[in-house]
């Protein structure tokens, strides 16, 4: 007899009232508590965006573009995914509202649908589904988990919606919803409200769909009266209110969430078996204490450009750096203190520089364009010539190249083509291939995105580090370091710890420890890979140097 096929569970998690509450984070932590009962789980992200993929989007106005191991660019949310799950989500894990027209219009085109006429109504949402039960189909999941973006009651993700009510009748009993709300508590009521929610869940009834499970984002913890108001209002179960309020760290959430006993509802209404839960979630609880025990402090300055509007610092644009920062701070028993330093504020002031000396480390992240960068130059000069833990990513490598190249090997106007075209001294520049793809303005194929093999040299920090001859990071970078000059800088002293694996590209360029404690770039970005439970090595090599050199 035919094994019978495995049916996938579908759990979709819509917005309430507003976005930035934290619906990344419930999917992650749905997708966590259930890996910890014993399921197969998978995440997707679709944002309601005409972008065909993140990759375009302004980091200042949308968050940091994450790069899956496939090259696919995409929200920050597929890597908070990742990060919780320990898993490798790939393109067909993430859709936009462009693409999903995209490849409707394409089908078109070819003549797929058969000369019927092709509507928004039900085409798009039967692709929207297409595209979910493929990606769950190609992992055998037992859970997919599905993050909409936006919230109840925009246009712009209405067509999921209609995905999520046409699922529900296609397979019902497979599919629930749940609905992540704000609740307000106003500072001259001090009562926390919940009509707002109330509105939003009417307004999810008006697109066809129920929400089975509210979790309630607030300030504080929910009481009683409140579950009970919500419960009655919103025609749920006062135990399918999950409080969430807000925590000191996102690795509390999971923790949070089950205290509610959200595994066992999620299970039941699924009709799922899971183990029991069997004390798979204690590793990642000594982690999240760890982090609430630290009590030593690491000073880390990140000097990037990204991060500023007016009064508002937008850490979001380097999400994934920041949490690669706390996973290596609480494995080496830490805490880590950020200060957000804007690389212009060195160009307008150079005597600034003495203030890096209060930082037991700084890191230059990714980033591209001209803006700031001579700031960031007389930053890696100063670490350099100061002995300050500095660790670069991508960029941040880049430009300690070019450093090196101006004030050791004395090519004064030495630059990136990205920002000068005519230097006399190229010491970072575009490849010939992807020179080719540019001027067919086929700047799609210019990027080298995605996960690519590194050749490790021995005796050096980054063998040291990773304790292997080889490794897998990803990239997302147009420019490498100029092959005509790597002699010359290898002679002058910096050293080229990992290539690729014909020793044509640049990957990790570092000083020697009698020279330095710790000055070490990526062209990779390290941070793309790491979890809590698994940080990535570079960066836990550097928070150990920054607590020896704690001031």
């Amino acid at each position: 007899m035919a094994n019978k096929m495995k049916r996938t569970k579908y759990i979709f998690v819509v917005g309430g009232v507003m976005s930035g509450v934290g619906k990344g984070i419930t999917t992650s932590s749905i997708g966590k508590i259930l890996q910890s009962r014993g399921l197969s789980v998978t995440a997707l992200k679709i944002d309601p965006y005409i972008n065909v993929d993140a990759g375009t989007m302004n980091p200042t106005e949308h968050g940091e573009v994450f790069v899956l191991s496939d090259g696919y660019e995409t929200d920050q949310d597929m890597g908070n995914y990742e990060r919780f799950l320990n898993i490798e989500l790939d393109r067909g894990n993430y859709m936009t509202t462009g693409l999903v027209y995209k490849t409707v219009i394409e089908r078109e085109r070819n003549l797929e649908y058969g000369g019927k006429c092709v509507q928004v109504v039900p085409d798009i949402p039967i692709e929207v589904i297409r595209r979910i039960r493929k990606a769950a189909k190609k992992v055998s999941a037992d859970v997919a988990i599905i993050e909409i973006g936006g919230t109840a009651g925009e246009y712009e993700n209405v067509l999921f919606l209609e995905a999520v009510r046409m699922m529900k009748i296609e397979s019902p009993g497979d599919v629930i919803t749940v609905m992540v709300s704000y609740l307000p508590t106003p500072s001259t009521v001090g009562e926390m409200k919940t009509k707002p929610t109330q509105h939003a869940v009417h307004l999810l009834n008006s697109a066809g769909i129920q929400p089975e499970i509210i979790v309630a984002r607030a300030d504080r913890p929910l009481d009683e009266k409140r579950k009970e108001k919500i419960a009655m209002f919103c025609s749920v179960r006062k135990e399918d209110v999950i409080s969430a309020p807000d925590v000191e760290s996102i690795y509390d959430v999971p923790l949070n969430f089950e205290k509610d006993c959200l595994s066992d509802i999620l299970l039941a209404k699924l009709g799922l078996k899971g183990k029991k839960q069997n004390g798979s979630l204690r590793e990642w609880e000594r982690s999240v204490k760890r982090i609430h025990s630290a009590t030593k402090e690491v000073r880390i300055g990140i000097v990037g450009k990204y991060f500023k509007t007016g009064d508002f610092v937008l850490s979001d644009a380097y999400i994934s750096v920041i949490e690669a920062i706390k996973h290596a701070a609480c494995a080496v028993d830490c805490k880590a203190v950020l200060t957000w330093i804007d690389s212009t504020e060195f160009e307008q002031d150079p005597e600034k520089l003495a203030s890096l000396r209060q930082y037991d480390g700084i890191i230059i992240p990714g980033g591209f364009g001209s803006r700031g960068i001579e700031g960031k130059i007389s930053v890696i000069r100063y670490c350099r010539e100061n002995k300050i833990p500095y660790l670069g990513l991508c960029y941040g490598m880049q430009l300690a190249v070019i450093e090196y190249a101006r004030n050791i090997l004395g090519l004064q106007d030495a630059h990136t083509t990205e920002v000068n075209e005519n230097t006399p001294y190229p010491v970072v520049d575009i490849m010939p291939q992807q020179k080719e793809n540019m001027l067919k303005k086929n700047y799609g194929a210019t990027m080298r995105l995605g996960q690519y093999k590194a050749k490790i040299v021995p005796n050096t920090i980054a063998h040291e580090a990773y304790g292997a001859n080889s490794v897998l990071e990803r990239h997302r970078h147009r420019y490498e370091v100029n092959p005509k000059y790597v002699e010359k800088l290898k002679k002058a002293g910096l050293v080229f710890s990992a290539t690729s694996p014909d020793g044509v590209l640049m990957e990790i360029a570092e000083l020697p420890k009698k020279k330095h404690p710790f000055f070490l770039a990526s062209q990779f970005h390290p941070e793309f890979q790491s979890s809590l439970l698994s940080p990535n090595p570079l960066f836990l090599a550097f928070l150990e140097v920054c607590k020896k050199n704690r001031k």
